[in-house]
């Protein structure tokens, strides 16, 4: 019986230059038996490219600086365009409460800020990520 594997694509936007938090939960992820796709710097458009790609479960954003709500306003509509409402969509890093509902709103799951742990990350996306198929290893 094969077991079911958690995909995540964690990325950084053009905009971003601090990664060593997102970095830090993608080693957490693959420990806690996630199959994890980093990619770094790329526009909100290559991320949803990626996304579909690698067929993920899980699309995590991170975000230091402002620019947040366009990238997840940007990323949660190309998902629904493209019949990919099931991928799990997080955001984590430097992002003010007063964008929380906002966000949530788009389509944003999950928001993590400062202070978050990587196992409430863990823990969140076992939760919520959506049943869609079985994953050989």
């Amino acid at each position: 019986m094969n077991q079911r594997i958690i995909r995540v694509l964690l990325g950084k936007t053009t905009m971003e230059a601090h990664d060593r938090g997102v970095r830090y939960l993608a080693t957490k992820l693959r420990e806690a038996g996630m199959e994890v796709i980093f990619i770094n710097f790329l526009e909100p458009k290559e991320i949803l490219d990626a996304a579909i790609q690698e067929d993920v479960d899980v699309v995590g954003v991170s975000s230091s600086v402002e620019g947040h709500l366009p990238v997840a306003r940007e990323v949660t509509r190309r998902l629904k365009e493209n019949g990919k409402e099931d991928v799990l969509v997080v955001f984590g890093g430097v992002i003010p409460e007063r964008d929380f509902a906002g966000m949530r709103e788009m389509g944003v799951k999950g928001i993590f800020g400062p202070g978050s742990s990587a196992d409430s990350v863990v823990e969140f996306i076992r939760a919520n990520v959506r049943p869609r198929r079985v994953h050989a290893e």
